[in-house]
Order: C-alpha cells, then sequence, then structure tokens
C-alpha cells in the first residue's frame, strides 16, 4: 500500500532540513571552484538555501532533490559571472617582477581580481580514502584559476563531470541541454582547463610529507632565517602577495623581498593550517609587546619535496573561514 504524500508544510519543512543537512557543504564547494572565491561562494549558496525554501512546494520528484538545488545553485553562480572580470592570480596577469625599493609604489588591485584561498576543512569528506587526493586536486589554486578561462556553461560542466562524477545525462538534466551538448562541452572544456592549468602535472604529496615542509617552513618563517627558508624552495620558485600585482619568480628575487620589503614579517608567530588541498600557514604580525594579529595566509605548492610556490593571501577577513583565532597573545 502506497504511503500517502506529506502534506505540503511537512514537505517544505523536509526539504528545507535536507538542504541544511545534506548540501550545504558540498554546494559551497561547487560554487567555490565556480566563482573563485570563498565569500561569493557562501552568499550563492544562502541563495540557492532561500530560493530552494520559498519554492519548495514546488518540487515534484521529476528530477532528485540534488538535481533540483543544483540546478538553483548553477543558475545563482551563472548569474554572478556575467560581469567580464574573472578571477585570478597574480602569475595569471603579468610578468614576474622584482622587490621594489620603496613597498608603498607596490600595485593592488581590487578584491573581485583574485581567487581567494578555501579551508580544506570546509570540504566534504569522503567515504572513500582514496578520494581524499582527488578532492584536494580538485581545489588547487590553479586549477581554480583554470576553471574561471571556461564560458559559464563549460564551467558548469567540466566540475559536474569531472570532480563531482555526474553522468553526462544527469548534467544535461540539470543544464537543461542534451547529452550530446554536454559531451561535446566536456571535450572543450578538458582541453582548454588543461592548457591553462599550470601545475595540473604536480603529483598530490601525502599529508605526513605536507605537515614536515610546513613545519620546517613555519619554524624557519618565525625565526626569520632567509637562508634556511631558500633552502626549501626549488630554484624556480613562485612568491606572490594579492591583492599584489607584483610576484616573483626564483630564489634571488624570493631572497630579495625577504631580505628587503619582507622583513616586515620578523617577529610573526605563525599556525599550520590547510587551503585548497595544500599546506598553509596563517601569520600574526606583532601589534603589541605580547599580542599579534592576522597578517596573512601563506599556501605552499610543493614538488619533489621542497617549495615551489608561496602564494600569500593578504586579506585579514579569510581567517574568520579558517576557524583561526582573531588574536594571539603569549602562552
Amino acid at each position: 500500500m502506497t504511503s500517502p504524500a506529506p502534506a505540503e508544510e511537512d514537505m517544505t519543512q523536509t526539504t528545507q532540513q535536507s538542504l541544511a543537512e545534506e548540501f550545504r557543504t558540498e554546494l559551497v564547494g561547487f560554487c567555490y571552484r565556480f566563482l573563485g572565491s570563498w565569500s561569493e561562494a557562501e552568499d550563492a549558496v544562502q541563495e540557492t538555501m532561500l530560493r530552494a525554501w520559498q519554492r519548495a512546494d514546488s518540487f515534484q520528484g521529476r528530477s532528485s532533490l540534488r538535481t533540483w538545488v543544483y540546478r538553483i545553485a548553477t543558475n545563482i553562480c551563472l548569474d554572478l559571472v556575467k560581469a567580464p572580470q574573472r578571477r585570478a592570480l597574480p602569475v595569471d596577469l603579468t610578468a614576474a617582477g622584482q622587490a621594489p625599493d620603496d613597498p608603498t609604489t607596490l600595485r593592488t588591485l581590487p578584491e573581485s581580481t583574485w581567487i581567494s584561498p578555501f579551508a580544506d576543512h570546509r570540504l566534504p569528506i569522503p567515504a572513500d580514502p582514496a578520494a581524499v587526493a582527488e578532492q584536494r586536486d580538485s581545489v588547487r589554486l590553479a586549477f581554480i584559476a583554470a576553471l574561471q578561462t571556461l564560458p559559464p556553461k563549460q564551467r558548469a560542466v567540466l566540475i559536474l563531470r569531472d570532480v563531482l562524477d555526474w553522468s553526462a545525462a544527469e548534467c544535461a538534466e540539470l543544464l537543461r541541454l542534451s547529452v550530446a551538448s554536454v559531451n561535446s562541452a566536456l571535450a572543450r572544456s578538458r582541453a582548454s582547463c588543461a592548457a591553462a592549468d599550470r601545475t595540473r602535472a604536480l603529483p598530490t604529496p601525502t599529508e605526513e610529507a605536507d605537515l614536515r615542509l610546513l613545519s620546517s617552513y613555519l619554524a624557519a618563517f618565525e625565526r626569520y632565517d632567509i637562508d634556511a627558508l631558500i633552502a626549501l624552495l626549488t630554484q624556480d620558485a613562485e612568491f606572490s602577495m594579492p591583492p599584489y600585482l607584483l610576484w616573483m619568480h626564483g630564489t634571488d628575487a624570493i631572497r630579495a623581498w625577504w631580505d628587503g620589503p619582507g622583513r616586515i614579517c620578523e617577529g610573526s608567530r605563525c599556525l599550520i593550517t590547510r587551503a585548497n588541498g595544500r599546506p598553509a600557514m596563517a601569520v600574526y604580525h606583532a601589534v603589541a609587546a605580547d599580542r599579534w594579529a592576522p597578517f596573512a595566509i601563506h599556501v605552499l605548492d610543493v614538488r619533489d619535496g621542497a617549495i615551489s610556490a608561496i602564494t600569500h593571501f593578504m586579506d585579514t577577513t579569510a581567517f574568520a573561514q579558517f576557524g583561526l583565532p582573531p588574536e594571539l597573545g603569549r602562552e
């Protein structure tokens, strides 16, 4: 005997609870990959939840609840990327430069220009441990930047098919396209993204290897031992500091920065974290004899046991996303 359909208000409540409990975390990851911004992803998911709640009585089971919710989120993301500006990293926008004699001459660009960092603990935990490396790889900074170069619908197709492992039929249903159109868009997006993804060939290090290297970096940084820091880098390492447009290439240029304007970081205290599937470190600058305030989050790319890129995100609002303390004091 078939059970009676729930009352409309019960369906609304059930749908709302399902959205909050089952989909919020994965939707934030989806929207972040699409938009390249943690704050925009949070706003998009909040708007998704609101629209889904408002339209809960219109969900009639013709598609799965997940498809219905993702369609709402995808449409919101598509609306948000209609502006011509795409988010990027400094290495995508200009040639490498040198540390200036006067750091006040450094050029900055608005927040809307930049990819923002994403805290690893905000991602859903895969049931299969083998999938953890794939998930971390799917939020690499270079991959997120490469995604931003794709036309919006191609971007959606690539994320849904290759990251979230949706079938072509599921993707076609969500985007209201034919399966043939989805497959064509996927082929084009894979080729374009591979060409733009600067670190796609790098293997994902083990978490233990990451932690050893990050611990050495943290200790050297807190001592402000420039020789020790340089020893941890590959010769062709890259160094950037959004929102500054300047980035540097090679250990000589990075040493010049650390031995010049970078000395503002002497006396810092640091905490270990993870961002964009990579080892990361939160840096706090001294603001009093016994107090340190948020300054930057360093995300490290690793190749062959050495640091191949350091991205300093100098947006202190990101500390809350990472669950980091608003200040440090003497222990």
